[in-house]
């Protein structure tokens, strides 16, 4: 067998449903070995977003998104999708062609050291020398990337080498050396965590991505009930708890919920699951956490320590200790209610922040826009979110109540990330409806997938908040440099409606709450990709907002 028909048997092993990609000289051995595929593959108008669309694949599925990429210049437009899917710790596996063997080094034609390139941003990069370690470097990838705490992975294969003709063995079962990832936690220090939970008079759980990515949610609602402690959310972390039950406070950190701002800091105890101490969420590191008991339940043991020193760390999966740790405290707690001072005042701070932080005198702003998305919007549709004020509206506004239905670029902050990822969503789940909140800023970045949305019969809604600005560095501008603007005017152009209306798609433009309504109706009828074009007030800010380089108690309402 040649190793490019190797590359596409061992994705069919793997169960690969989709690949994302676009073909070129290096790797077209692979794209003649498609043909024959017993996957679906995605054609794509630029590889970055052929890296969000197996991103976005990856987070609903829970498994490898595949994506694919030629030498040179292909290669390097995946590399911001597998620095978005790092830092989010998002199982994709790229695969690269790569000029031949013997030209290797030798700065032939679209030649990159792409794994050079790809290391700081990967979990592990392989370039397979010879086509008959192809299915062996498959079957390794796919365990890296999804084991452990997940991540993007790389294969680069020589032209030559997918050309090559060798006796090829697909194994079951692979050993990767000096790679073993700690998934069952530690008794002894689960038990230490439970002690001081059950003498804490004040706990808070502080829910990271880890939940969502070790699927987690059942386990830390029963946790969060057991105790009847208020559940606050890293924005990673937003979707791992129904923001519509009794203890949610919503996300914290730079753009967090005022309420969730202010009652993790009079918390005397903070149990920290699957989060990474950010300091977009957590602020001034030397401040956060000061006099409370802090236990940090992680799959990574790098992320340890690495931010804020804790008081017992617990190494494993979450979702075991979770399990775990639910077992250990029902046997000793004394089951709690609703009404005890710490919840109290968990709605006092909510009661005191909803009066306080007003909204814009517009008929239509951001925030009644995403309560009438919310309203509307069934609650097992899938959302994804682009990256600026839009990001930060629906970290605010746009409460998740099915868990696992919300992800954006967190980690990373990609500017492009929503729509593509979108896209990819839709082909995980495509019984649901997919929408992505967008700003026209990061949504002018990747629109041409349009293309791919109305070819490939992937249809998603676009909830384009429009306001013909770089919106989320113009309020910095405002703020900081005394409204000294510069580079954010986009002066109305392009006219959305018409671009969605020339790659086949639907686009509607809005202007009134009433006319929103009919649009996300509508929208969600529709058979196409479709693009609501939403005009919001250039001057229109977000609030609450943490200063960088200040602590969460710094805040900013905006009243």
């Amino acid at each position: 067998m040649i190793g490019s028909k190797a590359l596409v048997t061992a994705l069919e092993r793997e169960g690969v449903e989709y690949v994302f990609g676009l073909p070129g000289g290096a790797n077209l051995p692979i794209y003649d070995a498609l043909v024959d595929a017993n996957f679906r593959h995605v054609l794509v108008r630029h590889e970055q977003s052929a890296s969000h669309m197996a991103d976005g694949y990856a987070r609903i599925k829970r498994k490898a998104g595949v994506c694919f990429a030629t030498s040179g210049p292909g290669a390097t437009n995946i590399i911001t999708g597998l620095a978005t899917a790092y830092a989010d710790s998002s199982p994709v596996l790229a695969v690269t062609g790569q000029v031949a063997v013997a030209m290797i080094g030798k700065d032939a034609f679209q030649e990159t050291d792409i794994i050079g390139v790809a290391n700081p941003c990967t979990k592990y990069s392989f370039q397979p020398r010879s086509a008959r370690d192809i299915p062996e470097t498959v079957k390794k990838a796919f365990y890296i990337a999804e084991s452990g705490r997940p991540g993007p992975v790389l294969i680069d294969i020589p032209k030559d080498v997918q050309q090559a003709s060798a006796e090829m063995t697909f194994p079951d079962l692979i050993k990767v050396r000096g790679y073993s990832p700690i998934v069952d936690p530690d008794l002894s220090q689960l038990g230490k965590a439970a002690e001081i939970l059950l003498t804490a008079q004040r706990p808070i759980i502080m829910s990271g991505g880890g939940v969502i990515l070790s699927g987690a949610f059942s386990e830390l609602q029963a946790l969060a009930e057991l105790l009847m402690a208020p559940v606050v959310t890293t924005f990673k972390g937003k979707g791992s708890f129904p923001e519509n039950h009794a203890l949610a406070m919503g996300p914290i950190g730079m753009h967090g919920h005022a309420e969730a701002n202010k009652m993790i800091l009079e918390a005397d105890c903070i149990l920290a699951v699957g989060a990474r101490f950010s300091d977009r969420s957590v602020g001034r590191y030397d401040e956060f956490g000061r006099g409370m008991n802090i236990i940090h339940l992680d799959v990574d043991p790098a992320e340890i320590g690495k931010n804020k020193l804790v008081d017992v760390a617990v190494i494993g999966d979450v979702k075991s200790s979770l399990r775990t740790l639910f077992k250990m405290l029902s046997k000793a707690i004394i089951k709690k209610d609703l009404d005890n001072p710490w919840l109290k005042r968990r709605k006092e701070l909510i009661d005191y922040y909803s009066e306080t932080i007003k909204d814009y005198s517009r008929e239509l702003t951001a925030r009644k826009a995403l309560k009438k998305l919310r309203e509307i919007l069934p609650s097992e549709s899938i959302v994804t979110t682009e990256v600026g004020q839009c990001q930060m509206w629906a970290s605010l506004h746009f409460d998740v109540i099915s868990p696992g239905t919300f992800f954006s670029s967190t980690g990373l902050g990609t500017m492009g990330f929503g729509f593509p990822a979108s896209i990819g969503a839709k082909a995980a789940r495509p019984e649901v409806s997919v929408v992505d909140i967008a700003g026209d800023g990061s949504f002018n970045m990747t629109e041409n997938s349009l293309a791919v949305s109305v070819l490939d019969e992937l249809p998603v809604i676009v909830f384009l908040m429009n306001n013909y600005m770089l919106g989320m560095v113009a309020q910095w501008q405002r703020a900081f440099y005394n409204r000294r603007y510069m580079g954010v005017h986009q002066h109305n152009c392009p006219d959305y409606v018409k671009i969605a209306q020339a790659y086949g798609a639907e686009g509607i433009k809005v202007q009134s709450l009433p006319e929103l309504e009919q649009a996300i109706r509508s929208a969600l009828k529709m058979e196409v990709a479709t693009v609501i074009d939403i005009s919001i007030d250039p001057e229109e800010d977000v609030y609450p907002f943490v200063v960088p380089g200040t602590g969460l108690k710094d805040m900013v309402t905006g009243s």
